[in-house]
């Protein structure tokens, strides 16, 4: 069985090294005979740069690297899935950090099933409130940070919808296409990525991350009911709460007034852009 890993990257050079060290392993001699199971790693670099394909040539051969559609993210990994040899494609993004046995957890699940996700857990201590990491233990999200997807399939789907604006969303809608094609599925706990604790992007990103909403909304009008005004307010007065919990929980107030400020306006502009579908 192949497995081929897709990583997209843009700009990212330092923490794509520090994402390789958790699948080098697998390129090490005889790595791959004693694992039951062949791997490949495919990088597609959407930036105008050559450093980062310098670095593959020089430090890591074993990496296939392509130049990117430069049309955003969904794009650069649908454009990494056409170039996969492997029957599998498992996805993860250059920050994140692949923990010991990631790749072997996804291949021993790999015959019962035909999508598996991972679980994503934080690296580091978080020191602010307006500081996020995605974190998913129990499965159900299939977010594009750690998944896989036997290839055929994903290439039935279509895979990502490139409309989305940004990195948000697509991932919430190719799950639920996934779930309404009825495709087995499986949580596999042990294939684990983690992420650091990065500050909250800023308003520029709200009002896009609001443009993604309203295209999902738009391709799945079903799911309208979840951004309804009332459902926006609800969801505010949680990520209040949550917020007043996370500063108890970290003894400081250090980003609060930032995090409920960018919560106000993420429920505000979400609304404005679906008030236009």
């Amino acid at each position: 069985m192949r497995f081929s890993i897709i990583i997209p990257t843009y700009k990212r050079q330092d923490a794509l090294s520090l994402c390789f060290n958790g699948v080098e392993h697998c390129f090490q001699p005889g790595a791959q005979s004693r694992l039951g199971h062949q791997v490949e790693v495919v990088v597609t670099d959407d930036a105008h740069e050559t450093s980062v394909q310098s670095l593959l040539a020089h430090r890591y051969p074993w990496c296939h690297y392509f130049q990117g559609p430069r049309r955003g993210p969904a794009a650069n990994r649908n454009h990494g899935a056409r170039q996969a040899t492997g029957e599998w494609l498992v996805f993860t993004d250059d920050d994140y950090l692949p923990q010991p046995g990631w790749i072997e957890a996804y291949a021993r699940n790999a015959n019962h099933c035909d999508v598996m996700e991972g679980k994503t857990a934080p690296a580091g201590r978080r020191t602010r409130v307006d500081e996020e990491c995605p974190i998913n233990e129990h499965g159900g999200y299939l977010w594009s940070c750690n998944f896989a997807i036997k290839q055929a399939l994903f290439l039935q789907l279509e895979g990502f919808n490139e409309a989305f604006p940004a990195a948000a969303m697509e991932d919430v809608e190719l799950n639920r296409r996934i779930n309404q094609a009825g495709l087995k599925r499986q949580f596999v706990g042990t294939a684990e990525v983690r992420h650091p604790w990065r500050q909250r992007k800023g308003a520029g990103f709200v009002r896009i991350h609001a443009r993604s909403i309203a295209t999902y909304v738009a391709l799945h009008p079903e799911t309208g009911s979840a951004f309804t005004p009332p459902a926006l307010f609800r969801n505010l007065l949680r990520s209040f709460k949550a917020s007043l919990r996370t500063a108890l929980a970290i003894g400081s107030l250090r980003g609060l007034p930032r995090q409920i400020g960018l919560d106000i306006m993420a429920a505000v502009v979400t609304w404005q852009a679906l008030r236009h579908l």
